[in-house]
């Protein structure tokens, strides 16, 4: 029972038990007191609820740095939650949507291996491409985050306001050259690790020992590097999306009210 509930039992309590032509004095006093506090009690219920409302709704006047912070939130987000499970080591090559293939030079390859019975190699291939960039991004996990934490936003709002991926977009646009030259490195020494330059120098031997080919020599660090950096911004995009539709996703009290300048400039 709330306390306005038990004030208004205590009224009609003495009105009960006094005859109303003997009501004294102290006992009008203690009922108007009573009507007072009730009403007291209700109108700060109500405020309370009130408030409640007004936290809940955009708040118009962010900062830039506010609106910065609430994006990095939503990268850092996606890089926690979507990028991770490219770390495992088929997190690549079982997710269609980021699956690293061939590049044109080598599908030719590809298939005339798979002409001449090495099918089982060809596959082996594109497997190791695929670890190799998983293990690249596991490595260098910390060279993504660096980058949201220290880019900057020249104008935060009208990012926010932009299409369903446009934090993603400036990202990958502002970043995409640093995170190369960082990146490149770590995906020569997973493509090592996994031994994909192995099997790749061996599958480019066999096709160059082909009599009347022409010969090739793909630089696979910079496919793979440039592959697997489209597949953490697509992925980071993807959470990017939730966020923007999806409240539930928004999990943290700077999230709610940065993204709640979105809904309601698309109202």
């Amino acid at each position: 029972m709330t306390k306005a509930n038990k004030t208004q039992l205590q009224i009609i309590n003495i009105i009960t038990n006094f005859n109303y032509l003997y009501i004294t004095k102290k006992q009008i006093m203690k009922i108007v007191k009573l009507s007072l506090l009730i009403i007291l009690t209700i109108q700060i219920s109500a405020c309370s609820e009130l408030q409640q409302v007004v936290n809940s709704l955009p708040q118009e006047g962010l900062s830039n740095e506010q609106i910065a912070s609430g994006l990095k939130e939503a990268l850092n987000k996606g890089i926690d939650k979507e990028v991770t499970k490219l770390m495992a080591p088929d997190g690549f090559y079982k997710d269609q949507m980021v699956k690293i293939l061939l590049p044109q030079d080598l599908q030719k390859v590809d298939k005339t291996l798979r002409d001449l019975g090495m099918g089982q190699l060809a596959d082996q291939g594109l497997l190791l491409l695929n670890r190799a960039a998983s293990d690249a991004v596991k490595e260098a996990k910390p060279i993504f985050v660096e980058a949201i934490t220290t880019m900057s936003f020249a104008d935060a709002k009208n990012i926010l306001l932009g299409g369903q991926t446009a934090a993603t977009d400036y990202l990958q646009q502002k970043t995409s050259a640093q995170l190369y030259q960082k990146f490149s490195p770590q995906v020569q020494k997973s493509l090592h690790k996994v031994k994909a330059d192995e099997v790749w120098t061996k599958i480019i031997n066999k096709y160059n020992q082909i009599p009347f080919v022409n010969q090739v020599n793909p630089d696979l660090t910079d496919y793979v590097t440039q592959k697997a950096m489209e597949g953490v911004f697509k992925k980071v995009a993807v959470e990017e999306q939730k966020i923007r539709t999806d409240f539930n996703e928004r999990t943290s009290a700077l999230l709610k009210k940065v993204f709640a300048l979105q809904d309601n400039h698309n109202k």
